[in-house]
């Protein structure tokens, strides 16, 4: 019997796509039409993104708990959070909650470590790509990364916050990432971290000059493996002795 994966959802697109994913690629695993019992928790972006923008990074923590305790409540036997920008306030949240976590950057970098990448470009919200989160999984993991020039992060942030979230994909905007991932690719990267999670619903592999890094489907293989005791991701070392 597999355990029962909850969702700390933020922003409803990439939350979507990483419940779809759960749901589709399960089978792989555990036999046609099977997956692991999913459950999914979410507060208004409104109010994640009022917290963000007055950088208040225990209020986010705040919600991701509120959250989890919903989920652990309705018997989810450990949390995945499909969102990269609101991880900076992890470490508030895993000594906290009552159910263990997948970190979302710890299985991007186990990824690149397997596909054996040395250099990373980071595209993602701007708190993203310039937050503490990246940096320091991928230095602990021994590998490099860039991030986009700060006129090249100022337009793909508002890309995701004013079209991606929204379910708004163009190819003007898939173009202007294809050039930013281009750009990386010259200056030495050998692979693209998606790590905003609604990037990949409008960049591909197909479309990408890099090799990507879906930091969504890399988070929901991780928690569908770890749901049926196969693979070898963990859980976050941060969670605390709460966890029954």
């Amino acid at each position: 019997m597999s355990l029962h994966i909850g969702i700390v959802a933020c922003s409803a697109e990439g939350a979507a796509l990483c419940y779809r994913t759960i749901c589709l690629e399960g089978a792989a695993v555990m036999g046609r039409h099977a997956h692991p019992e999913v459950s999914m928790h979410t507060h208004s972006l409104a109010d994640y993104m009022r917290c963000i923008y007055a950088d208040d990074w225990q209020g986010v923590a705040e919600l991701m708990l509120s959250s989890a305790e919903k989920l652990a409540r309705v018997g989810a036997d450990f949390l995945i959070c499909p969102d990269n920008t609101i991880h900076r306030a992890f470490d508030r949240v895993a000594p906290r909650s009552l159910r263990p976590w997948l970190h979302i950057v710890e299985e991007v970098a186990n990824e690149a470590r397997r596909q054996n990448y040395r250099r990373l470009a980071l595209l993602g919200t701007r708190y993203t790509m310039e937050g503490p989160v990246y940096p320091a999984k991928l230095a602990a993991a021994g590998i490099e990364h860039a991030v986009p020039s700060a006129e090249q992060r100022e337009r793909i942030d508002q890309i995701i916050m004013d079209e991606l979230v929204y379910g708004k994909f163009t190819p003007e905007s898939l173009s202007y990432f294809i050039e930013v991932i281009g750009r990386l690719k010259a200056a030495g990267c050998d692979a693209v971290v998606l790590g905003c999670t609604e990037i990949p619903l409008l960049v591909t592999q197909e479309s990408s000059p890099l090799p990507t890094l879906d930091s969504t489907r890399i988070l929901a293989r991780a928690a569908v493996r770890n749901a049926v005791g196969s693979g070898e991701s963990a859980f976050s070392s941060q969670h605390s002795a709460l966890s029954p």
